[in-house]
């Protein structure tokens, strides 16, 4: 089998301090002298669930105490380098790091004060760690939907800066997703790619509504979508690639094992699907850790998992040429380059 860190492939589902090292969690948070539960530390990475409320907040309140220890710019900085250094050593060649500049902006000086600095962040990184890189700017579910249309002005507001899209993100089971049709309305009128979450705590219909009334460019994990064949039919007529995470899929009881993810089932029917990690920092698993868990779970061969790492590629926001370069790249991989 050839080596997953060398096949050439798009990151598109990261988070932002989900991205963040352990090693590096437990540092800076030994520096401000933060306590951190069992749950970050000896027993890392946690036991999760998304099965009810409880579970979901459990989650969201780790997530919370680890953005908790970035407090300072050289934290920002560092956070970006290291999720780029990682991505670039499992096999990345591009990288859209998601972010709710909102959850930091208390600390560093405002919304587009933080922006900007990730955005800075994002510039220097891409180009000393020779990765292609852009930022996602994502609104919070369970916020007004007011706070999702300022977030979509300033996504719009840096479109072509270095910001490629506008996401929704947090516990798919609260707010209505027809509530924030206006801001991704605004989005989409700055030609940003549109990428709200959807199809993975809730079934098929929350996929169906990203797709029909936001209407998502791609979905942020979108795997139940295979519950009903309309919807998936739907995701498959209009192009929208699901990026999929199979190990926080388990990890939050979505699916039982990495062999029920209904992956094979996904692009049978035609789907495009790129891989992601999500949140290494609560999960565990960096990006070719997807791809070793899906070649395992499912017995893919490696022209099936060059045909994922195409579908990464082509669903991303990098430029044309690049895409073009990279999936001569993939088949190279493989083998399969004319002389």
């Amino acid at each position: 089998m050839r080596p997953l860190e060398a096949l050439p492939k798009a990151h598109l589902h990261l988070h932002f301090t989900g991205s963040m090292r352990h090693a590096t969690l437990l540092e800076l948070a030994e520096r401000d002298g933060h306590r951190l539960p069992d749950a970050l530390v000896e027993d890392w990475p946690p036991r999760l669930s998304a099965a009810d409320e409880k579970g979901w907040f459990r989650f969201q309140r780790l997530y919370d105490l680890a953005r908790a220890v970035l407090r300072t710019e050289d934290d920002i900085r560092r956070l970006v380098r290291e999720a780029a250094e990682d991505d670039k050593r499992d096999g990345a060649v591009w990288l859209e790091i998601q972010v709710d500049p909102s959850g930091y902006a208390a600390r560093f000086g405002g919304v587009t004060a933080f922006t900007e600095l990730v955005l800075d962040a994002v510039a220097t990184t891409s180009r000393e760690v020779g990765l292609g890189m852009a930022v996602v700017i994502a609104a919070n579910r369970t916020r007004h939907p007011l706070d999702a249309r300022t977030l979509a002005r300033l996504a719009a507001q840096y479109a072509g800066r270095g910001v490629v899209g506008f996401g929704l993100s947090n516990d798919e089971r609260r707010g209505v997703t027809e509530d924030f049709a206006r801001a991704f309305a605004i989005a989409e009128q700055a030609g940003l790619l549109l990428v709200p979450h959807g199809g993975e705590l809730l079934g098929a219909d929350s996929a169906r509504r990203c797709v029909e009334t936001l209407h998502a460019d791609r979905l942020g994990h979108g795997v139940r979508s295979v519950e009903d064949p309309a919807v998936l039919d739907l995701v498959v007529e209009r192009g929208v690639a699901l990026e999929v995470c199979p190990v926080s899929n388990v990890a939050l009881g979505v699916y039982s094992d990495p062999a029920s993810v209904p992956l094979p089932e996904l692009v049978a029917a035609g789907a495009t699907v790129a891989l992601g990690a999500d949140d290494p920092l609560l999960f565990g698993s960096q990006l070719a850790g997807q791809y070793a868990t899906v070649r395992a779970a499912h017995e893919l061969d490696d022209a099936q998992l060059a045909e994922l790492a195409r579908g990464s590629i082509r669903a991303s926001a990098a430029p044309e040429e690049a895409k073009l370069g990279w999936l001569r790249d993939v088949d190279a991989w493989l083998g399969t380059m004319s002389p």
